[in-house]
């Protein structure tokens, strides 16, 4: 063979090889594990490439209730929700939710984007992605459904902000949201959703609207830890736009410890949660744990362990249940759903109240009672102790003065902290449930 042959060979075998390269990178159009690749309307700079990885769940919350005197949603605005990433990846997919709606929702416009800075509604130049649905830039959600876009390459780093923007033409209420983010969102009028800037996010907003998950492609993280609570795991006396409720500690542990499982963390704590009973008049609101771990918990991207923080509305809101076996009851049955998907179940203790507007000796003995079952290890895989882990030594009915916020039932932020180091993460280690 001649040189020339030769070069002419390699030539033609190195186009080939582009090819080839150039079908794998762009992938299917339109599946669940392809990028999005749609131009956005003006160049925002191009993405890093994504490197081999699996979706993870980075950030969650859950649907709580419909949006009073939304009866039109947000028509012609924009709403820029702020959220906290728990592990980094190179790529994103949002899901968004109608599932208090009454009439379908059309997103007409969808972004997301790293912050500038924290709690900040300005995008970081170069990071603002426009969001499609099966390659369209508009989305339909049928009434109580949800839908996740297509994913969209994006380098994004562990404990970052995210910008993820909706925008909706049409009326199309009652807005699905969750009222106590603890985290200042923003409200644009008209379609704003690929400003950079955010000078037109003129109004704020402590509540998160139609989001209620971002996964990420991700070699940083294995699974994802969901916290199933009440207010508490919801943080709502954390400082908001801290991040540091309960969840966020354990997630910085996680991150950052030696020998800590490879997980993220998924916040689905409900303020007003209860085990047994739904939250309001209307069942579709605020449902208990046992009607929603299939929505919040089953359901989550690459779940791998459960901690449950609950059962302490089930003694304090009306009707008052009183029976503690009824408590144990129905934290056996959320530990069997868990097992039946071959998952981890780590459970807390219920935290004391003495001093609390709702406090009685009678109240207490139940929470008690309800403590002593979980700790003899009849209910949960592994347990971890927050009773023993907020409550004063010298007093132990109520909590240590420095990790109470004030209400004598909801810990401070160094209260939050305290549980989040209780918890031994190799207790999360594993997929096999305990025989119990």
């Amino acid at each position: 063979m001649t040189k020339r042959h030769g070069y002419a060979l390699l030539a033609a075998l190195a186009a080939v090889v582009v090819l080839i390269s150039t079908a794998i990178f762009i992938g299917v159009g339109g599946s669940s594990e392809s990028f999005n690749n749609a131009a956005p309307r003006k160049p925002r700079g191009s993405a890093a490439p994504a490197s081999a990885g699996a979706w993870v769940g980075t950030w969650a919350t859950s649907p709580a209730a419909a949006e009073p005197n939304t009866p039109n949603g947000y028509a012609g605005m924009s709403i820029r929700n702020v959220v906290r990433t728990s592990v980094g990846g190179t790529g994103a997919r949002i899901q968004l939710s109608n599932l208090y709606g009454k009439r379908p929702l059309t997103i007409s416009h969808a972004t997301i984007a790293l912050a500038a800075a924290p709690s900040n509604p300005t995008a970081a130049a170069g990071t603002l992605r426009r969001l499609t649905f099966s390659g369209n830039p508009w989305v339909t959600i049928p009434i109580g459904q949800s839908v996740t876009s297509d994913p969209t390459r994006l380098n994004i780093p562990s404990a970052a902000d995210l910008l993820v923007t909706t925008y909706s033409a049409n009326p199309s209420g009652p807005v699905t949201y969750h009222p106590h983010a603890r985290q200042t969102s923003y409200l644009a009028r008209g379609d704003r959703a690929e400003d950079v800037a955010g000078t037109a996010y003129t109004e704020q907003t402590p509540s998160w609207r139609y989001l209620t998950a971002v996964d990420v492609l991700t070699n940083e993280a294995r699974g994802a830890v969901v916290v199933l609570g009440d207010s508490i795991t919801d943080g709502i006396t954390s400082t908001a736009g801290a991040n540091r409720r309960f969840p966020d500690f354990l997630a910085e542990r996680l991150r950052t410890e030696p020998g800590a499982p490879r997980y993220s963390v998924l916040n689905h704590g409900i303020s007003g949660n209860r085990v047994l009973t739904d939250g309001n008049l209307f069942s579709a609101e605020n449902p208990s744990a046992l009607n929603r771990a299939e929505r919040d918990v089953l359901k989550a991207t690459a779940v791998r362990a459960v901690v449950v923080e609950l059962g302490v509305n089930d003694i304090l809101r009306p009707p008052q249940q009183t029976d503690p076996r009824k408590i144990t009851e129905g934290l056996r049955r959320l530990v069997q759903q868990a097992h039946a998907r071959g998952l981890r179940v780590v459970g807390g203790t219920l935290t004391p109240f003495y001093g609390h507007r709702g406090f009685t000796p009678r109240l207490n003995a139940v929470r008690e009672q309800v403590n002593a079952e979980i700790r003899s290890g009849q209910i949960f895989d592994e347990v971890v102790d927050f009773d023993r882990a907020l409550r004063d030594p010298a007093q132990p009915l109520r909590l240590l003065p420095r990790y109470d916020a004030g209400d004598h039932l909801h810990p401070s932020d160094d209260g939050y902290r305290a549980m989040a180091q209780a918890l031994d993460l190799a207790h999360l280690k594993g997929s096999a449930p305990a025989q119990l």
